[in-house]
């Protein structure tokens, strides 16, 4: 009998205390049940607060080669560094992206800054698959240049993409609002409006590939639309680290014929 009573006693005070959700609030009490354990909550057990921010950040340098033979045959070799770094919050971004080119060919060997881009961006959706990306920014020329192209430039851009489980198909338009001062019988500059679209296929959590085409006006009317084929993959390294990696064959001859990047990044 004795032992009886004692897990009568027992038995109600083990079950008197569950926590589903861990939220800190009994299950007899919580009228919220379900609440993420990221959330802080009221005595209710209903979220008032998500301990996880919703602003995210994070940096990404990277280098890249390019190859690019002229009608004389000269070949024009470019190696870029490149740093940017982002803001997210919620459905918004924000970045700014600034790199350093040296080009180097049987007449030429220069280097230095190339342009500086602050841009931003808000996606939203369409339908449950379908989401759009929106986008604006300003090209800041931080170079030295002898072609009068050095004023500022506004771009807009606007993205679509619909996602099939591991499948995903992208497209996207561009435009350029060129300010450069013209150079009489020489140059004369144009905006430029530009288009891309590929599919995409997630293998994994960690690991994203795809492939895409891509055309564009160039920014000079005496100068051949610029069009290329290419592919990507990036993969996350851990929570915080990632990388990618890309190449791209030019169709076009005022394209480089060949282009190698490399990134690597780090979120928090």
């Amino acid at each position: 009998m004795y032992k009886f009573l004692v897990f009568l006693l027992i038995v109600p005070a083990l079950f008197a205390n569950v926590d589903t959700d861990m939220d800190g609030v009994d299950d007899i009490v919580d009228q919220c049940p379900g609440t993420l354990i990221t959330d802080l909550v009221d005595i209710k057990g209903c979220g008032i607060e998500s301990l996880v921010s919703p602003h995210h950040y994070d940096i990404i340098v990277g280098a890249s080669y390019s190859q690019m033979n002229s009608n004389s045959n000269a070949k024009t070799d470019t190696y870029t560094k490149s740093l940017s770094a982002d803001y997210y919050y919620k459905n918004y971004s924000a970045q700014i992206s600034t790199s350093h080119s040296t080009s180097k060919s049987a007449s030429l060997n220069d280097n230095g800054l190339g342009d500086t881009t602050l841009a931003a961006g808000y996606i939203f959706n369409i339908q449950p698959n379908l989401s759009g990306r929106v986008g604006a920014g300003i090209v800041l020329p931080t170079y030295k240049s002898t072609l009068n192209n050095n004023n500022t430039d506004y771009i807009a851009s606007l993205n679509l993409t619909y996602t099939m489980d591991k499948i995903n198909l992208f497209a996207g338009y561009n435009f350029t609002m060129t300010n450069d001062d013209d150079i009489p019988n020489t140059v004369v500059y144009q905006n430029a409006h530009g288009m891309s679209a590929g599919v995409g296929y997630s293998v994994n959590e960690k690991l994203y590939v795809n492939g895409s085409y891509s055309r564009a006006d160039s920014t000079s009317k005496n100068t051949e639309d610029t069009e290329s084929i290419s592919m990507m993959g990036s993969y996350s390294l851990d929570q915080h680290w990632f990388t990618s990696a890309s190449y791209a064959y030019g169709l076009s001859d005022s394209t480089s014929d060949h282009y190698l990047s490399a990134n690597l990044g780090y979120r928090f």
